[in-house]
């Protein structure tokens, strides 16, 4: 996990067979836009792509493990640096262009020397994201030098991952942008895991309480495989290969056209989750006596850390359980147990205002909004802490029991692991409609339709509200299912979609290649 991030001479390697001629076609007009632009090619470009989670939503940034893979949609930066290496003391001039230039004007900011990019949060602008990941790695780079200073440098950026799809366009634009940083100020050899650690923190100055997932995906992932993503006691990321089964595993990704920017709509929807869930973690902690210890969660606290201090013992006023057996099955029991207690712990079902929250905690509503509430503000009237947690910890058992199935030695003959995997899929779809609340109608239809044309499972993936779903299918109903959508979602939903906007609709997904040079 701790090895570079490759560098390649050809793409043939990083994209399905089919989608090579329309990628080769893509990358020969983005050197030559950047020509026509800058006067010269550009010296490298930097690639990262998008994410599909297969299960484990939303449990990420309360650091419990998730199950996600790369797709062939990407973020090309390709970057021409200033020609002068030693810059000391001068200010860096960084030029900013996207090759759809129609929706994303071009840009030009001036780094201090010893400074970094301003970025206006409040702002949405996606110059935004490049200045994050340049941001990112000029702190690292600093953290071996002080008196670091960033080169010139000349960018023109090219993605065709939907932003608002679920498919984490940001956080392949942030981890695209820091790894050509880097390498434009001489940093040749990038570790995965530095990359994928400044991207997280990276991606939150634009706002949005990142989790992790998306960037591992974006950066650990191996062609052809699934990615586990744990977080604690720190990051690891390990693939896991697909069983050769017959038929062979098959997802499909369909998009529901409903934009979801977790950017923009934060405060209602993805950072109120975090903050739930972090509360739900103090409430919890709270009531057992237990005393959270600060981890790499978001605020500072987790679900994943109260699990640990309970059965760690830490500081609890009543004795936690005795687990016994091999550590896996510690495990699981750890977390149906902590299942178990949500009820009995979080028993208002009505959820919880900022005055109930702040009497339970001992702290006034003003300490408690300061420290839960100000970095990433939220709107809410009630939080409700008990569904939350309910959706983390049974989330992470289901993902458990993915992995099981995935690693099973009897799984290439086992006739029931396709409908055993779909079942998981179609158990979070529901936690996600029902109790975490992160779905949408339009999702909803989705999934239902491509249940009833033969899926076995289906589900949103991403931060939901909108944005793509993910099926697992047989391979022989692929285009039945496509069927059913084009029929009773999409020409329902705007009769007169282009072919080309149908196409783009719905794609068979392999596992794709995690960030290159």
């Amino acid at each position: 996990m701790d090895e570079p991030v490759p560098t390649t001479d050809s793409i043939d390697p990083l994209y399905p067979a089919a989608n090579l001629p329309s990628q080769k076609i893509r990358w020969q007009n983005l050197v030559k836009h950047f020509e026509d632009k800058y006067g010269g090619n550009p010296a490298f470009v930097a690639r990262s792509p998008g994410r599909v989670n297969l299960i484990g939503e939303h449990i990420d940034y309360s650091l419990y493990e998730v199950l996600p893979m790369a797709i062939a949609a990407d973020v090309l930066v390709a970057v021409g640096p200033s020609s002068d290496e030693s810059q000391k003391d001068v200010d860096a001039i960084i030029a900013m262009l996207n090759t759809n230039h129609r929706k994303h004007s071009s840009s030009q900011c001036t780094v201090p020397s010893l400074g970094e990019a301003h970025i206006d949060a409040t702002v949405h602008e996606w110059t935004n994201y490049f200045k994050a990941g340049f941001n990112g790695a000029i702190d690292l780079l600093r953290k071996e030098d002080a008196t670091f200073s960033p080169r010139s440098m000349d960018v023109l950026v090219d993605g065709d991952v939907p932003a608002g799809g679920g498919l984490s366009s940001s956080a392949a634009f942030v981890c695209a942008s820091a790894l050509a940083v880097l390498r434009a100020n001489g940093r040749e050899n990038v570790k995965k895991k530095e990359l994928v650690e400044l991207a997280i923190v990276s991606e939150r100055a634009v706002g949005v309480n990142s989790g992790g997932m998306d960037q591992s995906a974006s950066v650990f992932s191996v062609k052809g495989d699934a990615l586990s993503v744990s977080f604690s006691p720190e990051l690891h990321a390990e693939a896991i290969p697909f069983p050769k089964t017959k038929p062979p595993i098959t997802f499909m990704i369909a998009q529901s056209f409903v934009t979801s920017d977790k950017h923009v709509t934060g405060p209602k929807c993805y950072n109120l989750r975090v903050v739930e869930c972090t509360l739900a973690a103090e409430m919890m902690a709270k009531g057992l006596g237990v005393e959270l210890k600060g981890d790499s969660g978001p605020l500072g606290r987790s679900l994943r850390g109260l699990q640990h201090a309970f059965f760690g013992g830490g500081n609890s006023s009543k004795d936690p359980p005795v687990t016994l057996g091999d550590p896996q099955t510690a495990y699981k029991e750890q977390l149906e147990t902590m299942l178990s207690m949500v009820a009995e712990l979080l028993e208002n079902e009505g959820g919880y205002t900022r005055e109930e929250i702040a009497a339970s905690l001992s702290m006034t509503v003003p300490a408690l909004e300061e420290k839960y509430m100000t970095k990433f503000p939220v709107q809410a009237v009630r939080f409700m802490l008990g569904k939350r947690a309910r959706h983390v910890f049974s989330e992470a058992l289901r993902v458990i029991a993915f992995e099981e199935l995935l690693q099973d030695p009897s799984s290439t003959t086992d006739p029931d692991l396709l409908p055993r995997l779909g079942s998981l899929m179609n158990e979070t779809q529901d936690s996600c409609r029902d109790i975490y609340e992160c779905s949408c109608p339009e999702i909803d239809q989705l999934c239902s339709v491509a249940r009833e044309a033969g899926a076995y499972g289906s589900r949103l993936t991403g931060a939901g509200w909108g944005g793509c779903t993910v099926h697992l299918v047989p391979r022989h109903k692929v285009d039945d299912i496509r069927k059913a959508w084009i029929d009773k979602y999409y020409l329902v939903r705007e009769p007169d979609m282009s072919k080309e906007k149908l196409q783009e609709a719905v794609v068979v997904s392999e596992p794709g290649q995690g960030a290159v040079v």
